[in-house]
């Protein structure tokens, strides 16, 4: 519930004025919960999450639509290029396609946050894990269109957006380093590090296969070991 309005502000925008409501909203008190929440962040899967609750399904957020918007704006921009003079690098065209482009990412990004914290908040969860790799952008190695895809989300925003939402609903966000997270075995209690070999391993997109046999949602593995 908002209490005070601190200010408004005015903003311009490419083609447009933005509103900004600036206000205070007193913050929950703590969620005194056993239970934790491991969040996977990714690009066809934006947000895998999983918990250590009995009986509360894993969830899933997709990516694609991002994905989609990422490549048509690469698309129409690499076009809209192509046709300027000189040494001209932008335009008034490509100035709009990409408010257009950013406005959406960060609609959806909003969106995708607080469908998190409802979820946690739904299910008294007191502490969400967060996995994050530092070198996200300077290592991936996936092929240069989805490191490209992989960049042009920003996972750092989304971070920050879910961090704030849980502070407000009390709730405890931790970050931690995730780099195996998606090669180590969730269901086999495979410790998250570097091993020589690894008891588990994908079999076919979206699918990762334990050492006993048992076949999971790739991402879910992934936040499950966050």
């Amino acid at each position: 519930v908002v209490e005070t309005v601190i200010e408004v502000r005015i903003v311009p925008a490419t083609s447009c004025y933005i509103i900004e409501v600036v206000y205070e909203k007193t913050l929950q008190a703590q969620i005194h919960s056993a239970y934790v929440a491991g969040i996977d962040l990714g690009i066809d899967r934006l947000v895998a999450l999983s918990t250590n609750k009995p009986g509360v399904k894993p969830m899933l957020v997709n990516g694609k639509p991002l994905k989609s918007v990422n490549q048509l704006y690469n698309k129409r921009k690499a076009k809209h290029q192509s046709h300027l003079k000189g040494n001209r690098k932008s335009s008034r065209k490509i100035e709009a396609l990409s408010y257009r482009r950013n406005r959406f990412v960060e609609n959806y990004l909003h969106n995708t946050s607080k469908l998190v914290v409802n979820y946690l908040v739904t299910n008294n969860i007191g502490t969400v894990v967060i996995g994050k790799n530092d070198n996200w952008k300077q290592s991936a190695n996936i092929g240069k269109k989805n490191n490209q895809n992989f960049t042009q989300i920003p996972h750092d925003k989304l971070i920050k957006q879910i961090t704030y939402k849980c502070q407000l609903a009390g709730i405890k966000v931790i970050e931690t380093e995730e780099s195996y997270t998606s090669k180590t075995s969730a269901v086999d209690l495979e410790e998250p590090i570097k091993h020589e070999t690894y008891r588990g391993k994908r079999v076919k997109r979206g699918l990762f296969k334990s050492g006993t046999g048992i076949v999971i949602n790739a991402d879910i593995n992934g936040s499950l070991q966050i």
